[in-house]
């Protein structure tokens, strides 16, 4: 008997657009699901060394929830390579600054850090408001 394993080429990859609405969802667990997507892992066809992932548009990022007091504690830190370049920020400024880079900063740990991390992170589309310029690609809701 041969059993033969199949191993999906590039050219055999279908990506699909998913939308989701992040309006009052944990950021933690909506970047959880939206990792999985990007990554392909809800796929049968999923392999750890190709990019299987689809595209997920995140609308409403300036109305995500966070629990406890993450607002104040959680602290984003960012050095410029000079001397005394360390820079911090907590939760609270970087949602009112810029909220969509909070839920981007979320998924992108729960990615690859590796080449094949950044190219699905290329994937991910947010947005702060309801509008997304993506409707031609008919987006389907996330489950």
């Amino acid at each position: 008997m041969t059993a033969k394993t199949y191993t999906v080429k590039k050219d055999e990859i279908e990506r699909r657009w998913f939308v989701v609405d992040a309006t009052d969802q944990t950021l933690g667990r909506l970047a959880t699901r939206v990792a999985r997507v990007l990554e392909g892992k809800h796929k049968a066809t999923w392999v750890p060394n190709l990019d299987v992932g689809d595209h997920v548009i995140i609308v409403n990022a300036g109305r995500i929830r966070v629990t406890g007091s993450k607002l104040s504690t959680k602290i984003y830190y960012r050095h410029s390579g000079y001397p005394h370049g360390l820079r911090a920020e907590t939760l609270g400024d970087l949602m009112e600054r810029r909220p969509t880079e909070a839920i981007r900063r979320a998924v992108k740990g729960m990615l690859p850090h590796t080449r094949l991390g950044a190219q699905q992170l290329r994937k991910l589309k947010i947005y702060a408001g309801p509008e997304h310029p993506h409707e031609a690609q008919q987006p389907k809701p996330l489950a």
